[in-house]
């Protein structure tokens, strides 16, 4: 465990100027609002990668927000915040991470139910993301699915997962 202190010395011992929050639920943790607010101030680019299942509303906007809408084969779907789809804006993301083509399928109703197609378009929306499940659903499968329903979506995969292994942790 790491104090507000030593987070910030840490972080300041990299040469990059962009930070992201991820990793379990960064927004369980109360200090997690007052970390990217300084982060800010002291110049740093900040992402923060949330579930939905926590509110939002309080980030600061500068704050880049990649938000999962999880899909029922996680069995967190009952999570969901949607309201938290208002406080999205034109630099933030929302996730759908896909185990099946019943979560393709979930996935799909909602970007329609919630015209997120529409915000993108419009600006209002950064970017709609689908990533599948680490060994869960066949990479080809899912891009034929998405081309065949023209998804405007970026297909993302667990890079890291790639370069350092499924069993990787800390990376």
């Amino acid at each position: 465990r790491m104090s507000f202190a030593q987070i910030l010395e840490a972080v300041a011992s990299f040469p990059t100027r962009i930070v992201e929050l991820t990793g379990g639920e960064p927004l369980v943790h109360p200090g997690s609002f007052a970390l990217t607010d300084e982060l800010l101030k002291e110049g740093y680019t900040v992402l923060v990668e949330t579930s939905g299942a926590f509110d939002i509303s309080s980030l600061d906007q500068r704050v880049h927000k990649i938000m999962d809408l999880k899909c029922p084969g996680s069995e967190e779907s009952e999570k969901n915040r949607y309201e938290n789809l208002e406080h999205l804006t034109g630099r933030d993301e929302i996730k759908f991470v896909l185990q099946d083509r019943e979560d393709y399928d979930w996935a799909k109703s909602a970007i329609q139910q919630y015209e997120l197609e529409k915000r993108v378009e419009n600006g209002t929306l950064g970017a709609i993301l689908v990533s599948p499940v680490w060994g869960k659903i066949d990479l080809r499968e899912l891009s034929q699915w998405i081309l065949e329903d023209g998804l405007q979506v970026r297909f993302q995969v667990q890079v890291h997962k790639l370069i350092w292994g499924p069993e990787a942790t800390g990376v």
